[in-house]
């Protein structure tokens, strides 16, 4: 079954971090770009980070910056994304996407570029941030 599968999520306090994985099963993840989303309820969906193909442009949202890492290891076809500081505003599902093809700009790829389409999309894994 060609899928991704998100792992790494749980509860944890402010300042705190934590480890998410966005694993492949059934597919190599090396000719897709990967993108972080995450979803609360009420709100829009955000677009939190992105890798291309070989890691050559990685983005950030503003509101991650210098908090997060995204990297990705070919070789065990899983992208992840390292939380740190976290305060009780990231509390969301986080969810990864593949996209055969992406938009680079320099070394960004953009997040929410319009007709974005993704091959594959996980089923997400729940952050919490509370004291």
């Amino acid at each position: 079954q060609l899928q991704l599968v998100e792992s790494g999520g749980g509860l944890v306090q402010p300042g705190g971090s934590l480890r998410l994985s966005c694993a492949a099963s059934g597919f190599s993840l090396e000719t897709y770009g990967i993108f972080w989303f995450r979803q609360t309820p009420g709100k829009e969906q955000e677009g939190v980070s992105c890798i291309s193909k070989r890691g050559v442009a990685i983005d950030y949202a503003d509101f991650v910056k210098g908090r997060f890492t995204i990297s990705r290891d070919d070789a065990n076809n899983m992208v992840t994304l390292e939380m740190n500081s976290l305060t009780p505003e990231d509390t969301a599902i986080y969810y990864c996407a593949a996209a055969s093809g992406i938009t680079i700009v320099k070394d960004r790829c953009i997040m929410n570029f319009p007709g974005q389409t993704y091959e594959f999309r996980g089923q997400g894994t729940q952050v919490i941030v509370s004291s």
